[in-house]
């Protein structure tokens, strides 16, 4: 059974911008994330997605706006402190080619100074499916696409963060994969009552996994509320034609 959200902000961010030169990649964005719930940052290439994401574990800081994590301004929190007590997990997995999957999974543990950094690499392991007496000695070349991407995860999940960013995951994979990741992503979230944002650009993933969806457009919010919302009232001609285009309809199994 889910935990029901204890309707806590998790995330926000207020009047967001940014821009990369003459582009512009958010525009006046404000957004709510509560505690224990999954956004789905959707959206085109270049809508602002990623850029969004990353503001909030300040691998980007915005020009103008305030961006929150649990109540705490990012300004006033130190990055590298920060990123530490948030989940991260990029497209291509972003392992450590040079460490063995042990070390990659204990990186923010050992980091963090935690005694018991080996035993809880091995329970993110096996949080995965991944058994640690199999994986743990193999190095991320000896992996497949799939199992990357597990490691990934555990090593996101290891320091037991309360909020999780996901930039893509599951992107790369091949469909068969795709499908085994997001049920273990799935089963994970319900099971640690994790807050999460999730970049994709794939309408049947985000219905599948989120609990609110956010539809990005050069820079700005079309529209965002939870999954039915979209389904039963898009709010614009754009949002209308993302669902037409992936064939969604308020009779979809989602």
């Amino acid at each position: 059974m889910k935990t029901a959200p204890d309707q806590r902000e998790a995330l926000a961010a207020e009047r967001v911008s940014k821009r990369f030169g003459a582009v512009v990649a958010l525009d006046n964005v404000s957004l709510s994330v509560l505690a224990g719930t999954c956004l789905a940052l959707v959206g085109e290439s270049g809508s602002g997605k990623s850029t969004l994401l990353r503001c909030f574990n300040r691998l980007v800081d915005p020009d103008s706006g305030v961006v929150r994590v649990n109540g705490d301004d990012v300004n006033a929190i130190d990055p590298v402190g920060l990123r530490r007590r948030i989940g991260y997990v990029p497209q291509d997995g972003g392992l450590l080619p040079h460490w063995r999957v042990q070390r990659n999974v204990e990186l923010v543990l050992r980091l963090n100074g935690d005694a018991n950094a080996a035993a809880r690499a091995r329970q993110a392991l096996s949080l995965v499916g991944l058994e640690p007496e199999k994986f743990s000695e193999r190095w991320p070349r000896e992996l497949s696409g799939g199992q990357r991407q597990r490691v990934a995860i555990a090593r996101a999940l290891a320091a037991e963060p309360g909020v999780m960013l996901l930039d893509e995951p599951f992107g790369a994979l091949d469909a068969i994969t795709r499908s085994e990741l997001q049920d273990v992503y799935a089963s994970l979230r319900a099971r640690l009552s994790i807050t999460s944002v999730l970049v994709t650009h794939d309408l049947h993933e985000a219905f599948l996994l989120s609990t609110h969806i956010a539809v990005l457009r050069n820079g700005r919010i079309e529209q965002i509320g939870v999954v039915n919302e979209l389904q039963d009232a898009p709010a614009t001609p754009y949002v209308r034609m993302l669902l037409e285009r992936a064939r969604i309809t308020r009779t979809a199994n989602v």
